[in-house]
C-alpha cells in the first residue's frame, strides 16, 4: 500500500505560505497584537485621570474613528491584499515618497512598543512569581525582557501556523481572565458586597458631556494606543484563506470585540473601585499606573490577583510576537517593490517567513530597548506616551489613501460611504488627534523627560517619525531608484499574491 505524500503548502508570489490561517486565526492575531490586558493595565488609570468617570465614553468615542479606519483597511485589502498594507496602499494612492514614510510610521510604532511590552511581560512575570525585588531591578528586567524579544523573534521566524497556535492559547487566557474578573466585580457591586467605595454603574458614563477638547484629545490618543494593533490582521492577509475578503472582515470583528471588552472592563473597574483618593479608589495616585491588577485581590481574592498578574505578562508576551509578525512582512513588501534593500525580500525556504526581516526587526527593537533602558527608564516610559502619534500618523495616511485611491468609484451609495465618507472622517479624526496631541506634548511637563523647553514625549514621537526622512533619502541614493520613479509600484501595479487558494 502506497503511502500518500503530504501536500506541499501553497506558496504566494512573495514566498509566504498561502492559505495557512482562517478567519478565527486572523482575528486571534489581531487581538493578540493589541495586547488588551496590558493595554488596559497601563492606560485605563491615565484615561480616568484625564476624563474622570467618562472613561467608558472615551473607549466608545475612540472606537468610532478606529472603525472608520478599519473600513478603509477592509476596502483596500479587498482590492490589494498585500502584506505591505499602509506602505503599498499609500504608494498606489499618493506615490512612492508618501508610501515609504507611511511604512516607516508603522515600523516606528512597532519598534517603540516592542521594547515596552517585553519589559511589561518581564515585570509582571516576576510579580506573579513573588519576585518583587527582581521586578524592581533594572538588570533583571532588561535581561528577561531581552530574552522575550529574542525568543518571540525566533518563534515568529518559524512560521505563521506555529505563531497562530501559540496565540490561540495566549489570547484565550487574556480574555478569559478579563471577562470573568469583570463579571465578578459587577455582580458584587449589584449584590452590595463590593465595599463602601463601590458606586452604581451609570449610563451617563458612555456620554462625554462636560469635557473640554484638550481632555478629550488626551484621552483619545491614549485610547488609540490601546486599540492599536488590530491591523496585524491585514499584514498576514497573504497567508490567510481568501485574502481579498477574510482579513478585512477580521479587522472589523477585532475592533468590535475590543470595544465591547474595554467598555465592560471600564464599567467593572469604575463601579467596584469608585473614585476615592485612598485604597483602591481611582483617584489614588498610587493606582494610576495599573488600576487593573490592583483590583484583583479585592474582587476575587489572592488567586484572581495572581491570575491578573499572569494575564498582563501573557498579554505583553503575546504582543511581543504579534507586533513582529506584521512589521517583518511590511519590510518584505517594501523590499519586493525595491523600496529598501533586496535582502529583506528573502523568505526562508522551509518556514516560508521573511526570516531576515523578522530578525532585523527583533534586533532593532532590542537595540532601542537597551539604549532607552540604560539611558533613562523615564525615557522608555515617555516613548510609550509618544506611540499614539506614530499610530495616528500611519492610520491617517491609510484612511486618506483609501479615499483618493477609490475616488473614481464613488458613484454608488455603498462605495460613497465605505470608500469615501467613512475613511475620510476616520482620517480627519486621526489628523486632529495627532495635531492636538502633538501640541500638548510640546509642553516640558508633559511626561517624565524634557529637552529644554520641549517635552521629551514630543521629541521621541516626532523625532522617530522624522528619522524616516534621512533613511528614505539613503534608500533613494543607494538603491535602484526604480521604486522612487514609480516603476515597481504604482496605481496600476498587479497584486503580487496568488489569486486562488
Amino acid at each position: 500500500m502506497a503511502i500518500k505524500e503530504p501536500e506541499a503548502p501553497l506558496v504566494g508570489d512573495k514566498g509566504l505560505q498561502a492559505g495557512a490561517i482562517g478567519l478565527v486565526g486572523n482575528v486571534v492575531i489581531g487581538l493578540a497584537a493589541v495586547a488588551p490586558a496590558y493595554s488596559l493595565a497601563a492606560t485605563l488609570g491615565y484615561v480616568v485621570l484625564a476624563v474622570g468617570e467618562k472613561a467608558p465614553s472615551m473607549f466608545v468615542l475612540a472606537f468610532i474613528p478606529m472603525l472608520l479606519v478599519a473600513f478603509a483597511y477592509k476596502e483596500l485589502a479587498q482590492d490589494t491584499p498585500d502584506c505591505g498594507t499602509t506602505f503599498t496602499w499609500a504608494s498606489k494612492a499618493f506615490g512612492p515618497w508618501i508610501g515609504w514614510i507611511g511604512g516607516w510610521g508603522l515600523a516606528v510604532s512597532a519598534i517603540i512598543v516592542l521594547a515596552n511590552v517585553a519589559e511589561v511581560a518581564a515585570i509582571y512575570l516576576f510579580k506573579f512569581l513573588g519576585l518583587d525585588d527582581l521586578a524592581d531591578s533594572l538588570l533583571a528586567k532588561v535581561l528577561l525582557g531581552s530574552f522575550f524579544i529574542i525568543a518571540m523573534t525566533l518563534l515568529s521566524a518559524r512560521g505563521i501556523v506555529v505563531s497562530e497556535r501559540v496565540q490561540n492559547v495566549l489570547i484565550a487566557v487574556q480574555f478569559g481572565v478579563l471577562i470573568i474578573v469583570s463579571i465578578i466585580a459587577l455582580v458584587r457591586v449589584f449584590a452590595g458586597t463590593a465595599g463602601a467605595q463601590a458606586i452604581s454603574p451609570q449610563l451617563s458614563w458612555l456620554w462625554p458631556s462636560g469635557l473640554d477638547i484638550s481632555s478629550i484629545a488626551q484621552a483619545i490618543i491614549l485610547c488609540i494606543f490601546i486599540y492599536w494593533g488590530w491591523d496585524a490582521c491585514l499584514a498576514v492577509g497573504e497567508e490567510t484563506k481568501d485574502p481579498g475578503r477574510t482579513p478585512g472582515i477580521a479587522a472589523v470583528i477585532t475592533t468590535l470585540i475590543l470595544v465591547c471588552t474595554y467598555v465592560l472592563v471600564a464599567y467593572a473597574v469604575q463601579s467596584f473601585s469608585g473614585f476615592g483618593e485612598v485604597g483602591i479608589g481611582l483617584n489614588n495616585a498610587m493606582n494610576t499606573d495599573d488600576v487593573l491588577t490592583v483590583l484583583g485581590e479585592p474582587v476575587a481574592g489572592t488567586l484572581a490577583a495572581s491570575l491578573l498578574l499572569l494575564t498582563v505578562s501573557v498579554s505583553g508576551l503575546s504582543s511581543t510576537q504579534t507586533t513582529i509578525l506584521p512589521t517583518a512582512r511590511g519590510t518584505l513588501s517594501m523590499a519586493v517593490y525595491e523600496a529598501i534593500p533586496k535582502r529583506f525580500s528573502v523568505v526562508h525556504p522551509r518556514y516560508m517567513t521573511p526570516a531576515f526581516g523578522t530578525i532585523v526587526m527583533g534586533c532593532a527593537a532590542l537595540f532601542f530597548y537597551l539604549v532607552l533602558s540604560f539611558l533613562s527608564e523615564n525615557a522608555l516610559a515617555d516613548s510609550v506616551a509618544s506611540l499614539g502619534l506614530a499610530v495616528a500618523f500611519y492610520y491617517g495616511i491609510t484612511a486618506f489613501a483609501c479615499v483618493w485611491y477609490f475616488r473614481k468609484t464613488l458613484s454608488s451609495a455603498r462605495n460613497l460611504f465605505f470608500r469615501g465618507i467613512f475613511p475620510l472622517l476616520g482620517g480627519i479624526a486621526m489628523a486632529l488627534a495627532f495635531g492636538i496631541s502633538a501640541k500638548d506634548m510640546l509642553a516640558p511637563d508633559y511626561g517624565y523627560t524634557a529637552f529644554g523647553p520641549i517635552g521629551g514625549v514630543f521629541v521621541l514621537g516626532v523625532g522617530m517619525l522624522v528619522l524616516g526622512i534621512p533613511l528614505m533619502l539613503a534608500c533613494f541614493a543607494f538603491g535602484t531608484k526604480r521604486f522612487f520613479r514609480g516603476e515597481t509600484l504604482n496605481a496600476n501595479t498587479e497584486v503580487k499574491v496568488p489569486d486562488v487558494f
